[in-house]
């Protein structure tokens, strides 16, 4: 840990706390220029070596939207999207789509905003499915991009690509685009570093819930989460968020046909599985290594992306109250979390640019996902 006179407060990037923090561990953070001085004096008095990845926050955040459009008011998958371009898109994409893509409300926001799936796939309820959810974090933009991407492609290779086709004809893909609704436009409008929900916390000046700590899933086991003004707040009960319950209630009313959950992230470059809450192994751990393995070495065909596969725990850092852990526990034996782009370079602000190569690598893992869910689950 830096030590100063003062206490400073760091927003971490990498990892999402100081409990994470390990020997010989690459970290990131966030401090205010006023501290810059403060901070790099502390690293040099204790030997630490460091670099600045970013000067200027928010002449980044001014410069991820790098991707001109001829129409600047309009939806565009190669460019970050709103929260109200999103609920339009949905209605475009039922409109367009209407025996393929349908749009379920399952559910409102602590500020009454609806949260959306959008099953895309046939009509017969029987099917096997995949459940897939994005932007549980605010600030992880290029994840809800990756969501519109996957539902966009899905829909306009059908009939053209031999694989989408026969997931298409075969499975259900139930996607919430963002999940953290609140959050997602409190960082369009207020604050782009925001992470957790917006609910109000019961004494305490401090908002908001990370809603990846909120699940009932060895919620109370790690230290750090239990303080509202922590960047991972655990909540003040499990699945105490509307956003989580939504969420919870859906899947678990879908639960037979549901075979794999799938979660995106940023940043990092991982594909990682069960278990965040303990460093055992789950019982099919060789079955989801196997799987990640080919996930990410087809991902890497496209740009030569290098991604890292393993355990959370043990992968990227311990987590409690995870929704991957909770899916996985629930009994979806195939559940995964993507980290996407970049590994600290932009961190997430990952520019306009890097949109649909990070969406188009991406959606080659995710096609395969699927095919090995098609075949070797009952």
């Amino acid at each position: 840990m830096i030590k100063t006179n003062q206490q400073i407060l760091l927003d971490f990037w990498y990892p999402d706390a100081t409990h994470q923090v390990a020997a010989d561990m690459t970290v990131d953070f966030r401090i205010s220029a006023k501290e810059s001085q403060l901070v790099q004096s502390a690293l040099d008095q204790n030997q630490m070596h460091y670099e600045i990845l970013i000067h200027d926050v928010q002449e980044e955040v001014e410069k991820q939207f790098d991707v001109k459009e001829d129409n600047p008011g309009r939806h565009s998958y190669a460019k970050y999207n709103n929260w109200n371009k999103i609920v339009a898109w949905t209605e475009k994409m039922v409109r367009k789509h209407p025996k393929m893509v349908s749009r379920i409300k399952i559910g409102t926001t602590v500020e009454d905003n609806p949260l959306y799936v959008l099953k895309v796939g046939g009509k017969d309820g029987r099917r096997k499915a995949i459940f897939m959810d994005c932007g549980i974090h605010a600030r992880e933009w290029i994840s809800p991009a990756f969501c519109q991407w996957f539902v966009y492609q899905a829909t306009k290779t059908y009939g053209k690509n031999k694989i989408m086709t026969k997931l298409l004809d075969r499975m259900n893909f139930y996607v919430l685009p963002v999940f953290n609704v609140d959050g997602y436009i409190w960082s369009w409008t207020q604050n782009r570093m925001w992470r957790k929900n917006r609910s109000r916390n019961q004494n305490s000046k401090c908002i908001g819930t990370d809603l990846n700590r909120n699940f009932n899933i060895s919620w109370n086991s790690l230290p750090d989460t239990s303080d509202p003004c922590q960047e991972i707040y655990r909540g003040p009960a499990p699945e105490s968020e509307k956003e989580t319950k939504a969420v919870r209630d859906f899947i678990r009313s879908h639960l037979k046909s549901i075979k794999a959950y799938i979660s995106f992230h940023s940043y990092s470059q991982m594909l990682l599985f069960p278990y965040g809450h303990t460093s055992e192994l789950p019982p099919n751990h060789k079955a989801l290594a196997k799987v990640a393995k080919i996930a990410t070495d087809v991902l890497s065909t496209l740009y030569e992306t290098h991604y890292t596969y393993g355990p959370i725990a043990s992968t990227i850092y311990p987590t409690s109250g995870s929704s991957l852990d909770w899916a996985y526990n629930l009994g979806i034996k195939h559940s995964f979390a993507f980290e996407l782009r970049d590994k600290g370079r932009f961190g997430f602000l990952l520019p306009e640019s890097q949109i649909k190569p990070t969406c188009k690598e991406t959606m080659l893992a995710v096609k395969f996902i699927a095919k090995y869910i098609l075949k070797h689950t009952s």
